[in-house]
């Protein structure tokens, strides 16, 4: 046993358990929760004999601080067949605690939690936020879904879209913090991701611009014909174009309708690619390290086949290694469709400005009102200026997201 072993287990009295930074450690279960393996870093910092962790429910090293509303979201997620991530308490059976921040993944017959010790600055606004949650369970009497609920809240004011896309934050803010306790060089391959996954939020806002700028645009076709009526027969030409103006933005809002707005449009695709890539690129590594362990672990525990363990292990690192690669190519590919369909918008625009030119010169020639069609048509201008800029942006951030993964 080395200093390092006989440190870690020299066990306090009270307080924290062990567990190191550097290490890892899994537990797997059957579809009910049933402990099936683990392995012996499992068992030291838990603190149990074997014979009392096969067989046992997993809330056996459950802690009553934490929140229940925690474990209705794992257990809604986990049952359809999803993977997540969460910081969670456990209680040790001397009465120990320690924090871990784990992943969960369904496999052949239930399912594998493996463990990082948690460092980042976001862990401890979890505690903060995990302690706020229980005490509004018991003086609010907060059922078990009110509560994942109000967790749900908590996380959408932070700016995620769902629990997914903050556990994928919360994954990617613990590994890198690891690398850092650890002093060695953050994770390639996570930082890209994080680089990709602030891009894909920038494209949702830009998304949301175009939206605000193209609603605001398409009313001023009908403020033209409106005018042009009114000066009529001097403002037909003003009337026809406005019309063929009116057609093309109609066209364009189509558009909109296929490619910017709604949970299959393009840009809405790629955040979602994005988030799953990195969720389980990170996922993958944890699995992969933790693989690591088990090949210096001796063969077996007493009823546990660490040989067997090491396969099913295995396994899942292959298979989530293999999605982490299948899910750079969806985002590759989505960024491709995105700039792809900017550049049919652009040819679009040429079009309208074209139009808006044309709307121009007759208005100059109209002997009244002319000015009042002038400002009108500037606006449209205005409006064209600044959604073009908003391509091109969103062109640039898509490249940029094709180049990191290239």
């Amino acid at each position: 046993m080395s200093f390092q072993d006989r440190r870690l287990e020299a066990r306090p009295s009270t307080g924290e358990a062990p567990f190191a930074l550097n290490e890892v450690f899994f537990s797997r279960t059957d579809d009910r929760g049933v402990i099936q393996a683990g392995n012996y870093v499992f068992k030291r910092v838990a603190h149990y004999q074997w014979e009392e962790l096969i067989g046992a429910p997993h809330k056996i090293i459950r802690h009553p601080d934490m929140p229940k509303g925690v474990f209705q979201l794992f257990w809604e997620t986990i049952k359809s067949g999803e993977n997540i991530g969460a910081y969670v308490k456990n209680k040790a059976k001397d009465g120990l605690y320690y924090w871990v921040f784990a992943v969960i993944v369904p496999c052949d017959g239930g399912y594998l939690s493996a463990r990082i010790s948690p460092s980042s600055e976001l862990f401890e606004e979890v505690k903060t936020v995990y302690a706020e949650l229980l005490q509004a369970e018991t003086n609010e009497e907060l059922s078990p879904e009110e509560s994942a609920q109000r967790l749900l809240e908590w996380v959408r004011s932070k700016g995620f879209g769902n629990y997914r896309e903050f556990a994928t934050h919360a994954l990617s803010e613990e590994l890198l913090a690891r690398d850092v306790g650890l002093e060695r060089p953050k994770d390639p391959k996570i930082s890209d991701l994080r680089r990709m996954m602030s891009n894909a939020e920038v494209l949702v806002g830009e998304t949301q611009g175009l939206v605000k700028d193209f609603d605001a645009m398409h009313t001023i076709p009908h403020n033209l014909r409106v005018i042009a009526s009114r000066i009529e027969p001097s403002g037909g030409p003003v009337t026809v174009l406005s019309q063929n103006y009116g057609a093309m933005s109609r066209e364009m809002s189509d558009w909109f309708g296929t490619h910017v707005i709604g949970e299959n449009s393009n840009f809405n695709t790629i955040k979602q690619a994005v988030t799953n890539s990195l969720f389980v690129e990170g996922m993958a590594r944890i699995l992969n390290e933790c693989n690591e362990h088990l090949k210096i672990e001796r063969r077996s525990y007493e009823n546990v086949d660490m040989e067997a363990e090491r396969k099913i292990l295995n396994d899942l690192v292959k298979f989530e290694t293999d999605r982490a690669r299948k899910g750079a190519e969806e985002v590759d590919h989505e960024a491709e469709r995105i700039m792809r369909a900017c550049q049919v918008m652009h040819r679009q625009f040429l079009g309208l400005s074209s139009t808006r030119v044309l709307c121009k010169i007759e208005s100059a020639r109209l002997p009244e009102s002319g000015e009042t069609l002038s400002d009108i048509i500037d606006q449209l201008g205005v409006f064209q200026e600044r959604i073009s800029r908003r391509l091109d942006d969103i062109t640039k951030l898509s490249n940029e997201i094709r180049m990191m993964e290239q």
